[in-house]
């Protein structure tokens, strides 16, 4: 298994419940997919350093995960889908 780690960007005007059913339903799409995870680290809202579709902050997430090589991919489907979801990148770690 290989170690990744994606961080997502979430859109500002969504309130506390609707941000914690966000990171809940990408947690649940790793670990349904056979993946573990890490550790979970939330930034927090954040001034971007250029606006994004008129938004200047964003909700910041990180997520250190072990997975099989199939599962960025489907993650990176699921948050390229979601409306509420501004940015997001999934990179591989070295062991």
């Amino acid at each position: 298994m290989n170690q990744y780690e994606v961080l997502y960007v979430i859109t500002p005007e969504l309130d506390e419940e609707a941000n914690r059913s966000v990171q809940e339903k990408f947690a649940k799409i790793i670990t349904d997919n056979a993946g573990e995870i890490t550790k979970t680290d939330v930034w927090g809202k954040r001034r971007l350093a250029y606006a994004i579709d008129y938004k200047t902050e964003g909700f910041y997430v990180l997520v250190e995960f072990s997975a099989n090589p199939e599962l960025p991919r489907e993650l990176e489907r699921n948050l390229r889908n979601d409306e509420r979801v501004m940015r997001y990148m999934v990179t591989r770690k070295e062991a």
